[in-house]
Order: C-alpha cells, then structure tokens, then sequence
C-alpha cells in the first residue's frame, strides 16, 4: 500500500469535504486527487527519478506529496531557510530532480539548469493537466527523503519507504475519525517529519488542515478563532510564545480540543502556563524522530492533567516524560555493554517497529541484525513504561570522567523566577576536560547575579552539576523546528570572555 492510497481512500469516502485551506474556499479531497493525478502526469514528463519541494507551507505541498507518490518518485521537502551554497550541496546529492519552488527561491534553483516549476504555476497547471495513470508502486520503495536538521553532524537524506509511513497512519489514526467541522493547524515547516506526518494522518482521517506559513503567536490565536480550529501541531518555541502573548490570560478558543508538541524539550513552566490558558484543551506531547515516521510515544490528555494534578512524586514527573511507546513500536533502554538497563537507569533508546526506517541515503541501514534503531538518544523508562528522554547522547558533558546531561541541570534552572530560558554546554578545561557552562535568557525586568543561580543548583543537585560559569544572553540560538543549537552556542560562547565565573 503506498501513501497515494490514503488519499485514494478518503476522497472515495468523503471526496465533497475541503481537505485543505479555509472552511469558505478550500479544496476539496476530491480536488486533491484530481491535481495530484495529473501533477503526476507533468513529473513524469520532467524525466527526472526525484521530486525536490523548496517552500513554505501551502497547497502546493501536499498535493505535490501525493503527485510524487502518483508517479513513483520519492518527494524530498528542502529547508528553505538554507544558504544557496548549502542548497547547491543538497540538490547534488539528489542527483537532478525535477522542483516545485516558492517564488522567493526561484533563482536559487534556475542556475543549476534542473527543471523548476514555480509552486502556484504548478498548482494551476497540474489541475488541468491528463491525468495520470495509477503507478504500480512498490510498498518497499523510497516514498519521501527528508534531511535531517544537521544540530551534530553533516545532515543527511533519511529514507522513508511507503511501508513505513503507511503502517505509522495505520498503527495511530483510524480511518475517517474525523468529523467534518474538524480543522487541524499546522505551524511546523513541510521538511520536517511532522509536517509530512500531518498530512498523511489528516488526510486518512478525514480531517481539514490549514495552514500558518509564517508563525507568530497573534497570527496562531487569530488563525484558532477563525477557522474554528479543533486541533494544531506547535514546537515548544511557539508555545512559549503563545503562552507569553497571552499574559496570563486564557486564549479564546473554545473549538481547540487538543494541542500536539513536540521537536524538542518543553520547559515545564512554559507547560504549565499553557495547560492553565487552554483549561478546556486536551495537550498532546508527541516524540518521534525522522528516522522512526514521526512519533512512537505519546503522552495523551489525561496524563497531562493527572501529573499536574497529582501529589505522588512520581506522577507528578510523567509530565516531563515523553508517555508510553504507540502501537507497533517497541523500545529498550541499552547502556553502553548492550544490555538492558532497569527502569530508571539512563542509557540509549532502541526502538523496534515497521514504520521504522533507520536509513539514510547512500548508506547501508543502521538497524541491528534484529531490527532495532539506535536513536541516539539518552533516557529512561520508569517503572509504569513512561519514557523520559534526556537529550542527545552528543549533548553529554563529560567533567572530570563523570557523565551529565545538559537536561539535568536545565529541569533545575528553568525554575528559577528569574529564567526564562537556559542552555547548559560543556566547553573545553584544561584540568576538568570541559567546564559546565549555564546560557541564560533572563526574564524581563530582572536582573539575576551567576552566584544567585550557581547556589540554586547547588541547593537541588549535587555539586559535580553546578554550573562552573553563567554566560547571560537576550536569547538562544534555535531551528525553525525549536531544536536547541548547541554547537552555535560552544562556537560563540567559547570565543568569548562575557562569562561569570565561579
């Protein structure tokens, strides 16, 4: 079954509904269909193997997705927001695709000579365009190439088969779930997993999605109340934004049933804010990788609401966990022997599933021999199965031949009154091997002394975890995506002498 099919099944079943765009003057899934049958037709015409997409959410993004799976090519969604240079490098490893382009990054893509079809052109154009005859396509053939986001390493083209994002909207979505005023907000860029995921799981659904191309906090509560949106996707930058737009106000929203997070840590504060300006709302924390098809854990409504609630400790902490594994997907705690760690004891997740690519291109798969994907993550699981993620195993400091997690003294920090948020990076020492160093963004109107919050930790950890110096900064280096940019921040901070130290 490949991605084409979910489209195929929900326009059969509920082709008069607007799939995308306004409630007043979307288009429909039967539309839908239409323009990606005959937006296979021009594709197929191009002679390229590959579909490359350089844009902001739009139209044009989905429908190029399933025109892509109409005829047999793997689509890859590009970071706009990259250097000409880096896209360069980019469009080369696809070896000549055929791309659908935003106007504003025309002339990126028109020097390298490939075929470039401009995204509102193409739109109109593949809606008039013959339609393309179905495409036998394989299950286990390359469905979307998606580059990781590079925060460590060079990045690199994951490889996503029909199988495994198919058995991620099968395993987590039920087939015309939605009713039909229901609208989903998407905030997230269309190159990262998220923005492929909501697209297939929305569509599946039966559900209408909408779109922010560019976010601000106004234009997302605006965006809420007028199209009477009953569920939307944010990364924790947006909602902090959000929630700090508010004020300590309560949003109008009354049709928002649920908000999904995930791409990175939320800091509790700015969670606990949001669950107190959305009472009604259920919140939704979702953990996945591009490797994995978007999310394999979940942390639901109720779990929310229970741990804020809670006087049992260990409730209370589900609320920083990432929830329980989805179905299909299987996880292991590993140390670095291989062996199985007990619950609560920290070391790499494994995870185990169909909708699990682990992948890249050009690059054997780095699966075990059993079919488990090391993810490169440092967690645990509590004893109830509740996996917390720690951060990256890169991330990891290593002070006097002890290891610690930037997380554990972050947790700590970001309650102080007085941070609003924080960074902890290991920067090299000549008799530690590197030196803990805390990155804060203070809140408005104060002004916090580096002893003030060195004796915060102190006071909560142990003494190996407090910072050995402060560096105060007006912000933090973050992706579009909100993942932290922690080399930027070693890179800048390491040449600089602004720090406090102890």
């Amino acid at each position: 079954m490949s991605i084409g099919m979910l489209l195929d099944m929900t326009a059969s079943a509920f082709g008069d509904r607007v799939a995308l765009g306004r409630h007043d003057s979307g288009i429909t899934f039967e539309h839908l269909v239409r323009v990606s049958t005959g937006g296979a037709t021009l594709l197929k015409s191009s002679g390229a193997d590959r579909v490359a997409y350089l844009g902001a959410n739009s139209a044009a993004f989905p429908a190029a997705l399933f025109a892509a799976a109409a005829a047999g090519m793997p689509f890859v969604p590009l970071n706009y927001r990259l250097s000409e240079d880096q896209l360069d490098a980019l469009l080369g490893e696809l070896h000549g695709p055929v791309v659908i382009c935003d106007d504003a990054y025309r002339n990126v893509v028109a020097r390298t000579g490939l075929t470039v079809y401009r995204s509102e052109d193409w739109l109109a154009t593949a809606a008039l365009a013959e339609p393309s005859d179905p495409v036998d396509v394989d299950d286990d053939s390359p469905a979307v190439l998606l580059f990781t986001s590079g925060t460590t390493s060079k990045p690199k083209a994951v490889v996503l088969r029909h199988s495994n994002l198919v058995s991620y909207v099968l395993q987590t979505v039920e087939f015309g779930a939605a009713d039909e005023d229901e609208a989903a907000l998407t905030s997230v860029p269309p190159y990262h997993i998220a923005g492929v995921g909501t697209v297939l799981t929305n569509t599946y659904a039966g559900r209408r999605f909408v779109y922010l191309p560019n976010f601000s906090a106004d234009a997302w509560l605006r965006l809420v109340a007028e199209e009477k949106v009953t569920s939307a996707m944010v990364v924790p930058t947006m909602l902090a934004r959000i929630v700090e737009t508010l004020d300590g106000a309560q949003a109008q929203a009354p049709t928002l049933r649920s908000i999904a997070y995930g791409g990175a840590r939320m800091p509790r504060p700015v969670l606990e804010k949001a669950l107190e300006a959305f009472p009604g709302t259920g919140f939704v924390n979702a953990y996945g990788l591009t490797e994995t098809s978007s999310t394999i854990a979940v942390l639901g409504p109720d779990d929310h609401r229970e741990a804020l609630a809670s006087q049992d400790p260990s409730v209370q902490a589900r609320l920083a966990s990432a929830g329980r594994f989805v179905p299909g997907v299987e996880g292991q705690i590993r140390d670095p022997a291989g062996r199985v760690t007990d619950p609560g004891e920290i070391g790499e997740l494994w995870v185990r599933g169909s909708q699990i690519s682990g992948e890249y291109l050009g690059l054997a798969s780095v699966l075990d021999p059993d079919g488990w994907f090391p993810t490169r993550d440092r967690a645990f699981l509590d004893a109830d199965g509740y996996l917390f993620v720690e951060g990256r195993a890169d991330d990891t400091i290593i002070r006097g031949g002890e290891n610690i997690a930037p997380a554990e003294i972050e947790d700590v920090l970001i309650h102080h009154p007085a941070v609003k948020e924080v960074a902890v990076i290991g920067l090299p020492d000549v008799e530690w091997g590197e030196r803990l160093t805390a990155v804060v963004v203070p809140e408005p109107q104060t002004s916090p002394e580096a002893d003030d919050l060195r004796a915060w930790v102190r006071a909560r950890l142990r003494g190996s975890r407090t910072p050995d110096e402060v560096v105060f900064r007006d912000e933090l280096p973050y992706t579009p995506t909100g993942k932290l940019l922690r080399r930027q921040l070693v890179a800048e901070i390491g040449s600089s002498a602004t720090f406090e130290r102890a």
